[in-house]
């Protein structure tokens, strides 16, 4: 058998009975829900007024512009793209930490991770954020930045962290989630750190190797492998885990679908429409990440 040759396809999978038993069962669910609605509540369903804040057309113009719950899908995909990298370096060096010899380290890692990990997600936010961001942001002048000063009144900011304005609420909801999500990448990071046999550490040690050069050169590069899958999966957890942060008057995603709702109130439309936008982001994501371990997969064989 040539070890170059590409695996045998998978056979293909048929449809069962099974299947359309199942497929059947969601269709007469979907039915039933609209009837409910339709005839029980006798509800009126508007979906120009809400797709008119997901694009609005001037008037004057007649140009098309993104409205309130695009600009809420760009804060949060800001929020998770900031906040994995975040969580990541938070994660690394406490998944570290969980294993070094150091009991002081070990002991620090594990009161964090059990901290986290055993605290309601609302109640940590609204105690990072009346508690702590409340008291730091001040005490920095963050509060007190100059919204129009160079630094911050250009596209290559605005791109990155939004408006201005509203950096301090942004970095409050960023610090929250990233404090929050690294807890579980510590996990992550130590079961991969975990994994690596003992035998690579010891026979690294053997040659004179340093500790930092130990993990960085030997230990990491194979826990990456095993530490990415899972990583990439913790990223799409933070994008519906960015939603709790609306709690705190971040104006992502669920905010401004609050906001939409209550203002149309078309209550239906609108938290269909977000479903499915966050079902669109989490589902694409989910491709790309499958796709990229497949193609690292076969860079491997």
């Amino acid at each position: 058998m040539d070890r170059n040759a590409p695996p045998p396809k998978p056979p293909k999978k048929r449809l069962t009975l099974v299947d359309y038993i199942l497929f059947g069962s969601v269709a007469a669910l979907v039915i039933f829900s609209g009837y409910r609605v339709n005839d029980v509540l006798v509800y009126n369903w508007e979906w120009s007024r809400v797709l008119n804040f997901v694009v609005r057309v001037d008037d004057e113009t007649g140009q098309y512009f993104t409205n309130l719950l695009v600009r809420g899908l760009e804060t949060t995909l800001r929020l998770a793209v900031w906040g994995t990298i975040l969580a990541t370096i938070i994660g690394v060096v406490m998944g570290y930490w969980r294993t070094c010899e150091n009991l002081t380290l070990r002991i620090i890692s594990r009161c964090y991770v059990e901290l986290i990990r055993n605290i309601p997600p609302v109640v940590f936010i609204f105690i990072f954020f009346f508690f702590i961001s409340s008291q730091i942001f001040p005490a920095i002048g963050l509060d007190d930045v100059d919204p129009d000063a160079a630094v911050f009144a250009n596209p290559v900011f605005h791109f990155l962290f939004g408006d201005p304005r509203l950096l301090s609420n942004f970095l409050a909801g960023l610090l929250c989630l990233a404090m929050f999500e690294g807890a579980y990448v510590t996990e992550i990071v130590r079961a991969g750190i975990q994994a690596v046999p003992k035998g690579q550490w010891e026979a690294a040690r053997a040659i004179g190797l340093s500790p930092i050069r130990v993990l960085g050169d030997i230990i990491l590069p194979q826990a990456l492998r095993k530490i990415l899958p899972p990583l990439a999966g913790q990223f799409i957890t933070l994008i519906k885990d960015s939603a709790i942060v609306s709690l705190i008057s971040i104006q992502e995603l669920t905010f401004m679908a609050t906001e939409v709702a209550a203002t149309t109130t078309k209550v239906f439309e609108t938290w269909i429409l977000v479903g499915g936008m966050y079902f669109i982001l989490c589902y694409s994501f989910a491709v790309l990440f499958a796709w990229l371990e497949r193609q690292a997969a076969r860079s491997r064989r």
